[in-house]
């Protein structure tokens, strides 16, 4: 069996063994599992915040026609049908895109650098990011039967959905879903126009922090009917939906004891060289991805200090991975 033991960068010392989960912790309390996808590390939750880090409180608001009355510039957040009993813990809370990104700009980095109503250390993704996570997921063999694009049924729950008796769509055989652990929910969203809930058990969409000037900000999308991810702009941003937070620092794994790396990268920060020691370990695969998760080089290390040329990078930050017969190493690497 493969071991996995990562360390990430963020507000605690997290462990990942054999595909156990951590947790990041919101500033009110709310504790919200997170899964691993390539070089990204997710949470597997909809945020549920109803505060920003600095304490200050989001708009509750409660009624359809108090719903419909919102601006673009409102904060706003709703429980689905006002009932935070039935649905707050399970499908988080529908935020208007004014509170998700709390002042900040629209922004199409990566990463996109809004916390927004993210925990410390946690930010919207931006619409690219939601492609380097759906990129991911379709070239590494989680498209319905091993290929493909529709990578719908990897990313959803095993439970929630409206059945649907097409082979393939996320409704279709729920117990196969989820093999990436993202672990979507149907959770609906609060309609600009006229303020009523509607959709659970149907829909999910995410906001992204990126906009599609001058038709409003990308959002992703997933149905019990269909089999893929969609890729929706919508330009009322008074709209109610759910937000997933990606964590700011990519994955660096230690090994099992916390003690000592299991191979030795160096130096790093690099220039033109980078040495990679593998002790007595041989016939290791590994593999260089950038920052939007392709991979940019790939080699097999043998026994002792490997010298890998990285001369032809751009400067910018990589991620290293290093893959054995037991278990997976992975480190940021920073080249000037």
């Amino acid at each position: 069996m493969k071991k996995s033991i990562l360390l990430f960068s963020c507000l605690a010392f997290f462990t990942f063994e054999n595909q156990a989960q951590t947790t990041v912790t919101d500033v009110d309390g709310n504790v919200y599992n997170t899964v691993t996808i390539g070089t990204q590390v997710w949470m597997k939750e909809n945020m549920r915040a109803t505060h920003y880090s600095d304490g200050t409180s989001v708009t509750k608001v409660i009624g359809d026609s108090n719903w419909d009355a919102l601006t673009a510039i409102d904060k706003a957040y709703c429980w689905y049908n006002d009932d935070s009993i039935s649905y707050a813990n399970t499908y988080g809370a529908l935020y208007t895109w004014a509170a998700v990104m709390n002042g900040a700009a629209g922004s199409s980095l990566i990463p996109s650098g809004v916390q927004g109503i993210c925990p410390t250390d946690w930010h919207i993704p931006s619409d690219g990011e939601w492609t380097v996570l759906t990129d991911y997921l379709t070239n590494n063999g989680y498209g319905y039967q091993g290929s493909g694009n529709d990578i719908g049924k990897s990313m959803a729950e095993t439970w929630g959905w409206l059945t649907n008796a097409t082979s393939g769509n996320v409704g279709y055989d729920l117990a196969s879903n989820n093999s990436s652990g993202f672990s979507a929910l149907p959770a609906g969203y609060r309609n600009y126009a006229g303020g009523s809930s509607g959709n659970i058990g149907y829909s999910a969409f995410w906001w992204s922090a990126t906009e599609n000037t001058p038709n409003g900000p990308w959002y992703r999308g997933m149905f019990s009917d269909e089999n893929t991810v969609t890729r929706i702009y919508y330009n009322h941003v008074e709209e109610g939906m759910s937000v997933r937070c990606v964590c700011n620092y990519l994955a660096t794994q230690i090994n099992k004891n916390g003690i000592d790396m299991q191979f030795k990268i160096y130096p790093n920060p690099a220039t033109d060289k980078v040495y990679i020691d593998c002790a007595g370990r041989q016939n290791i695969k590994m593999q260089l991805f950038n920052m939007i998760g392709n991979c940019v080089f790939e080699t097999v290390l043998t026994y002792g200090t490997n010298e890998i040329n990285i001369n032809f990078l751009p400067a910018g930050i990589y991620n290293i991975r290093l893959t054995g017969s037991d278990e997976t190493f992975q480190q940021k690497l920073i080249k000037d």
